[in-house]
């Protein structure tokens, strides 16, 4: 694992390996999210979750629970994709 790869493991125990697209901390919500999505994927759907860092396993994932924060990491993502497109210019 690096720290662009993120693994999950799933409710039967299976691992699945996902690349970091961003993370960032609020400071509205004080939380801190990451954006992934599936290694290797043709299409660009990406997932989004709060985590929590923990020293044991690596840390642990929560749902994302209100259409605020929703927003807030459609407009955070969004700007990542525009200052990215940016510096390929």
């Amino acid at each position: 694992m690096d720290e662009k790869t993120l693994r999950i493991i799933d409710e039967s125990g299976k691992e699945h390996d996902y690349e970091i697209v961003l993370t960032f901390r609020s400071d509205e919500t004080g939380k801190n999210y990451v954006v992934y999505k599936e290694i290797d994927a043709a299409a660009d759907e990406v997932y989004a979750a709060e985590y929590t860092e923990e020293d044991e396993d690596g840390g642990r994932l929560k749902p994302i629970e209100t259409d605020e924060e929703w927003d807030m990491i459609e407009e955070v993502l969004e700007s990542f994709a525009k200052e990215e497109e940016e510096k390929k210019q």
